[in-house]
């Protein structure tokens, strides 16, 4: 029997009510914090109850759940730490300017990480508890899909995109055109500064003593 986590972000609707009536057990937020810290709060949770791997869904209906299966199969036959939702293959299904954004943020965020990361938005990931427990996450907001990718990369764990459906009805995004962008733009600056200075001490702490 599965355990199903909901993380209630301070909702006004029935979400809680709803998803305790379906069997899940619900973590609530007194006061909005952000997508990034409703799911840290759901990995902290799975953590301390002792589980190998947690695996996240939006909790907007975009996610397939007959789709799990391709996660499992992947994380075992790759040996993956992290599996990631690729909507690409039917990329012409995701509204217009979504796509558009999904595609140059992951051009972008491949150029970081020095692979390719064809869908580096996309929620729906598996992931291993133990190799999240090594890296330390701070986003709180929607960056945090793209923090945990590049992090789990430079800390040499295995990535993998596995195929998914797309699904969109007419639920309106959360995001915030202007001021989500503005803050990923951020975000992206401060880790390639700070990816800069851990190369830089690197560096340093590999040179060769002189003769």
């Amino acid at each position: 029997m599965p355990n199903v986590i909901v993380v209630n972000d301070a909702s006004t609707d029935d979400t809680a009510a709803a998803a305790a009536s379906a069997g899940a057990e619900i973590i609530s937020h007194a006061e909005p914090r952000g997508k990034g810290a409703a799911l840290r709060t759901g990995w902290d949770s799975a953590q301390q109850r002792g589980f190998a791997w947690a695996l996240c869904m939006d909790g907007d209906g975009q996610h397939a759940a007959a789709d799990i299966p391709k996660f499992l199969d992947c994380a075992e036959r790759a040996e993956a730490s992290l599996v990631v939702g690729n909507r690409m293959g039917e990329a012409h299904r995701m509204p217009r300017f979504r796509r558009a954004v999904n595609r140059w943020m992951s051009r972008k965020l491949s150029a970081l990480a020095g692979q390719e990361l064809p869908d580096s938005q996309c929620g729906f990931r598996l992931l291993r508890l133990a190799a999240l427990e090594r890296i330390d996450l701070r986003a709180t907001q929607f960056e945090i899909e793209s923090e945990q990718l590049l992090a789990f990369i430079a800390a040499g764990e295995r990535v993998e995109f596995v195929p998914v459906q797309v699904i969109y009805r007419a639920e309106r995004s959360k995001i915030h055109p202007w001021r989500d962008t503005l803050r990923w733009f951020r975000w992206r600056r401060q880790w390639r500064e700070s990816s800069a200075r851990r190369q830089s001490s690197g560096n340093r702490n590999t040179t060769s003593p002189s003769r």
